[in-house]
């Protein structure tokens, strides 16, 4: 009985079977090649206009690779609160308005236009490189972005009540 159940060709490999399962494994292997060099080539340009872009702000640069934190950074940049960027957490729109907002402040920041900030959120990765490596000057302070970060209904201090 079971020299029958070998013998059916539903258990049997033979060379066709085993060249179509090695080909479909080459041509997936192709497929992943293909989508995932362009995505990786992206990234690179991405986090590398993002650490110019990070050091021209006065941060450092390697900070651009750590993930979540880098958005933390650039938020910070863009001169808004730094807990905006729980925006991206949102399901669904989170990330593109956090990314839209962002864009929107970022472009002032670097003295740049309207026109600018929609090419930051069309093409992020080209004009983090534009504003890095570009002759755009940050022009926030780390204390003007302090001051955007700090509550603006706080109790005032002993030497402002005085005053």
């Amino acid at each position: 009985m079971l020299n029958q159940i070998l013998a059916t060709s539903y258990y049997a490999l033979d060379s066709s079977s085993a060249a179509e399962a090695v080909g479909f494994g080459a041509m997936l292997a192709s497929m992943l090649a293909i989508i995932m060099l362009p995505a990786l080539a992206v990234a690179i340009v991405t986090i590398i206009g993002m650490w110019k872009l990070f050091e021209k702000a006065g941060y450092d640069g390697w900070k651009a690779i750590i993930p979540f934190y880098n958005s933390y950074i650039l938020t910070e940049i863009s001169g808004q609160n730094g807990w905006m960027f729980l925006l991206m957490f949102i399901p669904g729109v989170g990330a593109l308005m956090w990314s839209i907002m962002v864009s929107l402040k970022l472009a002032p920041a670097f003295g740049k236009e309207t026109g600018f900030a929609i090419g930051l959120i069309l093409l992020a990765p080209i004009f983090y490189c534009i504003l890095g490596f570009g002759d755009a000057q940050y022009q926030l302070t780390k204390a003007e972005s302090a001051s955007n970060n700090a509550p603006t209904d706080a109790p005032a201090s002993e030497g402002e009540k005085q005053a």
